[in-house]
């Protein structure tokens, strides 16, 4: 077995096919059956199930690839670690909400970049419950989320902030009563693929609100543009910072028992990068406090 073995090995669980594999990794695709078939014979146990006309991973290969990828990633932690930077250098794969993606995530890595010019931060965005599945497969190194219900056992929670729900509508919207203008304007609904669609689901229920939906969207930049051109009204979390240049529209609170959405930094327990997951935290926790994203404030250049 060898570094580079699991490396392969990793890239057929991420990739689906050997070909596909071979492709990520620069080898051929008898290369990856060689590498795979050495693998099974020094374990003994069975990777694939080669039944199918695409090979599949059993259940005992996706449990070794979860623990080959911990493993790589500890080998690749191994230099930089010895050396003291903690890996403030290299790689990190960062996921986020939609909704982090337009102000927080941006002002944190402007940040973290500045300070660590050699730290290299790839982002990718998800829904909360898909970002979760890939921090347990160790595709992310960490995800800015919604909190979950419950916080998986193997997995460690940092909370960044407190985003109550609003109602977002157009400046054409004369009411300031939240129950009237949800029974009377067309809604347009954050996917329910989002965590925090549970959330208002529930209080809406709770508040016995029938609404008239117009549209499911999974992105507040497009819904804020609906509700911009008087396409519908909208629950949504009022953001923790401030995108710049924010469209003109009326947030009206939907009062004290308003649902909050709980935003944080969830990585796995075990991490090998906590040391930079923690200026990553800090650096989250600073772009709120600040409140607002200035990519380009006056006086500048």
């Amino acid at each position: 077995m060898s570094i580079r073995m699991l490396r392969t090995l990793i890239a057929v669980e991420e990739n689906g096919t050997f070909s596909a594999a071979g492709e990520a990794v620069f080898v051929t695709h008898a290369a990856v059956s060689q590498q795979m078939k050495a693998l099974e014979a020094g374990w003994g146990v069975t990777l694939f199930d080669r039944t199918r006309r695409t090979p599949e991973l059993t259940p005992v290969g996706r449990a070794i690839v979860t623990r080959a990828r911990e493993i790589v990633a500890a080998y690749d932690n191994l230099l930089p670690s010895v050396l003291g930077d903690d890996g403030l250098r290299g790689n990190l794969s960062l996921g986020s909400v939609p909704t982090g993606l337009t102000s927080l995530i941006p002002f944190a890595i402007t940040s973290i970049k500045a300070r660590f010019p050699d730290l290299h931060i790839g982002v990718t965005p998800g829904q909360t419950k898909e970002l979760l599945i890939d921090l347990e497969r160790g595709v992310l190194d960490a995800a800015v989320i919604t909190k979950p219900h419950v916080v998986p056992h193997n997995m460690r929670w940092a909370p960044i902030s407190q985003e109550p729900m609003e109602l977002l509508t157009s400046l054409n919207v004369t009411s300031k009563d939240p129950f009237e203008i949800l029974a009377t304007h067309p809604y347009i609904r954050f996917t329910r693929k989002a965590l925090l669609s549970d959330f208002i689901d529930n209080w809406l229920q709770e508040k016995n609100i029938t609404v008239k939906d117009t549209m499911e969207l999974e992105n507040l930049e497009i819904i804020s543009s609906m509700v911009h051109a008087d396409l519908g009204v909208s629950i949504v979390p009022r953001r923790s910072v401030e995108p710049p240049n924010p469209l003109p529209l009326k947030h009206i609170p939907l009062g004290d028992d308003a649902p909050v959405r709980e935003l944080g930094l969830m990585s796995l327990a075990n991490t090998v990068k906590l040391r930079v997951l923690q200026e990553v935290e800090a650096e989250l926790l600073n772009a709120v406090a600040v409140g607002r994203f200035d990519p380009f404030p006056q006086g500048a250049g």
